[in-house]
């Protein structure tokens, strides 16, 4: 379940930029920096190349193998992005892009419409609205944030990027493994309960953290949750419980 995001033979990163200061540059670095042994595919229609690799004017023409799209295009754009996706075969992507569903009804709408276009071509997506994903089995940093974790047995699964980007400084300053750690961010189609579910049967993982603004099915949430404990810990924390708390989430 979601071997597309843990097994990619390949990674296109849609919207990779040449200039540093850009977050399309900064996550096509970490996926080259880390060890990814996969194919990695920057698209960009201008840029004939892009930190020594090959640039594609659209994930259209990118070379097999190619499993998985990190987007980082202007909201707006990440529709066109997605339909391309669906038509070239891709089975996951990862949609970094903010501006959707939590800026409000336009944004939703375009969230929808994403969506929509995932479930036509049978993809799933992460996000959007989100700091990435990073697997150290796949070693596999498709994320902005400045660092990777060690290799560990933890899976981590935080909704606010922030505390992401948090947890990942504390880990990497005490030596604290992860064997995946994903931002979720608005959760419009994988949500905390398809990775429950497939964390629970990662021989890789051990434990299982979240960090949750909201839960998208609460009876269903204990059910799972209930049988996975049996074997395999889950630690989570939901946000918003006090007056204060839910004002801001």
């Amino acid at each position: 379940m979601l071997e597309m995001f843990t097994e990619a033979r390949g990674v296109a990163v849609v919207g990779a930029s040449t200039s540093p200061e850009k977050l399309g540059y900064q996550v096509l670095h970490n996926i080259m920096r880390y060890g990814y042994a996969g194919g990695i595919y920057p698209v960009n229609p201008t840029a004939p190349e892009i930190l020594g690799l090959k640039a594609y004017p659209s994930v259209l023409e990118c070379p097999n193998p190619v499993d998985l799209a990190i987007v980082l295009v202007p909201n707006k754009a990440v529709p066109g992005v997605m339909e391309q996706c669906g038509q070239r075969g891709l089975k996951g992507a990862v949609v970094i892009t903010a501006g959707f569903r939590e800026v409000g009804p336009q944004g939703r709408a375009l969230e929808q419409q994403v969506l929509d276009i995932c479930r036509r071509y049978n993809m799933r997506m992460i996000g959007p609205n989100v700091l990435g994903i990073i697997d150290t089995v796949l070693k596999l940093n498709a994320s902005f944030a400045a660092g990777m974790p060690d290799h560990g047995h933890i899976a981590f699964m935080s909704q606010s990027g922030a505390l992401c980007t948090s947890i990942l400084d504390m880990a990497l300053g005490q030596g604290i493994g992860f064997s995946r750690f994903y931002s979720i961010g608005n959760k419009a189609d994988i949500n905390e309960l398809d990775l429950i579910k497939t964390w629970a049967e990662d021989p890789e993982t051990r434990a299982i953290m979240a960090y949750l603004e909201g839960i998208t099915n609460g009876p269903e949430f204990i059910k799972v949750a209930s049988e996975v404990t049996r074997h395999k810990p889950i630690i989570a924390i939901k946000s918003g419980t006090t007056s204060a708390g839910s004002q801001a989430v």
